[in-house]
């Protein structure tokens, strides 16, 4: 078990959290070995544009709060601002749609770039334990449902089965100019979420989607970890 993981997990149940911010999602995942993107936290605008400006442009700028999972429906993410005006123009709209009784922080996020999108999650089943998925990400995973799924603990070869599973697995070989996608990496990050499963019992559910393909290796830019009983 990864005791700085632990200690993140261990605040948010004190806290009362039923799930997770992004940024703590974050912070467990990459404890684990899955790629994610740079990201800075920040309660300001004036800490925002210092840390875009340490980021480089273009950035993203999220709502983040345990309480706020459904950013993006609620107009709480602007992606793509490519100045420090724009930045401020997003924080200020941000901050507006979020309303007067949000107390949380703001996450500055590096821009990442690709053409494909996939994702890594795992349910916890009350039969069988933790189970890892692996599908299509993005707008296609509810539309598609093109997933496969393995019970934990993931070995590599379990992993590398699973990206061929799907329907869709031709997305991983270099197709249109692209590079193949970097398959020891992608199975670290799956084989990853079984081991996050079995070391805490008390997560019930993990979502990283999208996973953004740039270049030839998987960066997941948004996560989300729930907490069970």
């Amino acid at each position: 078990m990864n005791t700085r993981a632990a200690r993140i997990i261990q605040a948010a149940r004190a806290a009362g959290q039923t799930t997770l911010s992004e940024y703590d999602s974050k912070r467990v995942l990459k404890l684990y070995g899955v790629p994610t993107s740079k990201e800075v936290l920040v309660t300001s605008q004036t800490a925002a544009r210092t840390a875009a400006s340490k980021i480089g442009y273009p950035v993203v700028l999220k709502a983040c709060s345990a309480d706020v999972t459904h950013k993006t429906e609620l107009g709480l993410v602007a992606v793509g601002l490519g100045t420090g005006k724009e930045l401020m123009e997003a924080f200020r709209l941000i901050r507006k749609r979020a309303g007067p009784d949000y107390d949380g922080a703001w996450l500055v996020q590096e821009m990442v770039s690709g053409q494909r999108e996939v994702m890594i999650g795992m349910v916890r089943d009350a039969q069988f334990g933790p189970s890892v998925m692996f599908g299509l990400g993005g707008i296609f995973t509810e539309i598609l449902q093109d997933v496969s799924f393995r019970v934990a603990p993931v070995r590599k070869r379990d992993a590398l089965d699973m990206m061929a599973a799907i329907r869709a697995h031709r997305i991983l070989d270099g197709v249109r100019g692209m590079k193949p996608v970097d398959r020891h990496v992608m199975a670290q990050a799956i084989m990853a979420l079984g081991r996050i499963g079995l070391d805490f019992p008390e997560i019930s559910e993990i979502d990283v989607n999208p996973m953004i393909i740039r270049g030839s290796r998987p960066v997941a830019v948004d996560g989300l970890i729930v907490l069970g009983e």
